[in-house]
């Protein structure tokens, strides 16, 4: 009877044992961590601010907006990372010298396949990193169906709409901001949607990069994943020049090249 405990205890400790390395292989973060950042320190501070629903309305179109003080001071660059997506890496974003050293603000809209912890891990001028992170419960995002069929994405494929916004409390700031808004329509099929009548899952086509400039000086430069939504939507803020002129350049993953250009401060 002795030697039947012992036993049944070693079992309940070997499978304790076992469960624990199944709960930390749960977590993908710290492998995230390594391969994207290069097991480099990052610090979860107040230098950047993530705006996150707690739940999700839509999965596939879910709300995210990214804050930077001016006492950040230069930021060299923000990448968008969703922890449990099947490519975690949503965006990153590279500044210019038009994103300006103010209050900054960028907002997008991204998919989110599963619950999972969002975060914004910003690099600053000196080579420190620095996140946010909130936790969001959604599901099935990356796979959800297009709201439109692929004939009809297609046959508006690189329409952009460029809107300019004249706040004056912004441009009262110190040192002063101005807001634009880039929208451009694209499917941004992620490779995982299925077509219901075919049983054909749709190959990916996404927006791979987004080159942004106010008046030729650039306000950042995007390198997008799967992650972001069907026709990306990009709200930001920039630093006010002459003209304020916005000029967008994108390229997707099948090489074709969309331009647009706002009517500057007329706009």
């Amino acid at each position: 009877m002795k030697s039947q405990k012992v036993s049944l205890a070693f079992a309940a400790m070997l499978a304790v044992a076992s469960a624990v390395p199944a709960i930390a292989a749960d977590d993908p973060w710290q492998d995230i961590r390594r391969d994207v950042f290069n097991n480099r320190e990052i610090v979860e501070d107040s230098t950047v601010t993530l705006e996150a629903p707690y739940r999700a309305e839509d999965a596939a179109v879910v709300p995210l907006t990214m804050r930077i003080p001016s006492s950040a001071g230069e930021v060299k660059s923000l990448t968008l990372v969703i922890d449990k997506n099947p490519a975690p890496v949503a965006a990153t974003f590279h500044f210019g010298e038009a994103a300006g050293k103010g209050d900054r603000m960028l907002s997008t809209r991204v998919r989110i396949d599963m619950y999972s912890n969002v975060r914004a891990i910003v690099e600053t001028a000196d080579g420190k990193l620095h996140m946010a992170t909130k936790f969001v419960k959604a599901s099935g995002g990356c796979s959800a169906a297009a709201s439109k069929d692929a004939d009809e994405a297609l046959a508006n494929l690189g329409k952009m709409q460029i809107r300019t916004f004249d706040d004056p409390a912004m441009k009262d700031r110190s040192p002063p901001v101005r807001e634009a808004q880039v929208m451009i329509r694209h499917p941004n099929f992620t490779g995982m949607q299925m077509d219901q009548l075919t049983r054909e899952y749709t190959p990916m086509k996404i927006v791979q990069e987004m080159d942004v400039k106010r008046d030729g000086a650039r306000i950042f430069k995007m390198e997008g994943g799967i992650s972001i939504s069907e026709n990306p939507n990009f709200r930001f803020t920039f630093a006010p020049g002459g003209e304020d002129t916005i000029e967008v350049t994108a390229k997707d993953s099948d090489g074709k090249v969309f331009t647009a250009t706002s009517a500057g401060k007329a706009s």
